[in-house]
């Protein structure tokens, strides 16, 4: 009977480590896109249902919304807005200081995920101090002369289980490249180092 016990037992836990991470990416999924959904679906304040007089709700329609919009912004920045228009929309910016730097900042971060420029594309091992630390990072600038540190780089530090991070500005002879691919080693950091290595 113990036996038995123990082998349905390790079966569960078996078929934990399945269904949990499944489960969870799921859950997380399905969060997201219903909250953007929820927040962005205007169809209950357009439509009303003629028979009861109450608004009528469609699913999906705020996911759809982000899509064209997305898409129509794509369209137009390349082929209708011109240089001309990029710099008025500029010196308006600058006339909001706040929003200047909260775009700029989203701009930013956004280009480093999907631009044509990746900024997290190149993981490198960090020594941190005389004991032998070491911390995987991804190199963001390389040449740091502008803000008179030659010689030195700029590392972005992704925190486990985040997408939030640290930049640290270091010597480039306690930099050394990583012979991996930047997308397995931000999952190895991410996953906390759990997330095995190819």
């Amino acid at each position: 009977m113990k036996q038995i016990f123990n082998a349905l037992l390790r079966y569960f836990f078996k078929g934990l480590l399945v269904v949990v991470p499944i489960g969870a990416a799921f859950l997380l999924i399905f969060w997201a896109v219903k909250s953007i959904d929820n927040a962005l679906n205007l169809s209950d304040m357009l439509w009303t249902d003629p028979k009861t007089g109450k608004p009528v709700y469609i699913p999906g329609l705020g996911i759809l919304n982000v899509l064209v919009i997305i898409l129509i912004a794509g369209i137009l920045v390349t082929n209708v807005v011109t240089d001309p228009i990029k710099r008025w929309f500029n010196r308006w910016l600058n006339r909001l200081p706040l929003f200047k730097f909260l775009y700029s900042s989203i701009k930013d971060l956004t280009e480093a995920f999907v631009g044509e420029e990746k900024k997290f594309n190149e993981p490198v091992l960090v020594e941190i101090n005389e004991f032998g630390l070491k911390k995987i990072g991804f190199m963001v600038q390389k040449d740091l002369a502008a803000l008179n540190l030659p010689g030195d780089v700029a590392v972005y530090f992704p925190l486990s289980y985040s997408f939030a991070g640290q930049v640290i500005i270091i010597s480039a002879s306690k930099v050394k490249p990583i012979d991996k691919s930047a997308a397995d080693m931000m999952k190895f950091v991410i996953s906390g180092g759990v997330s095995g290595l190819h």
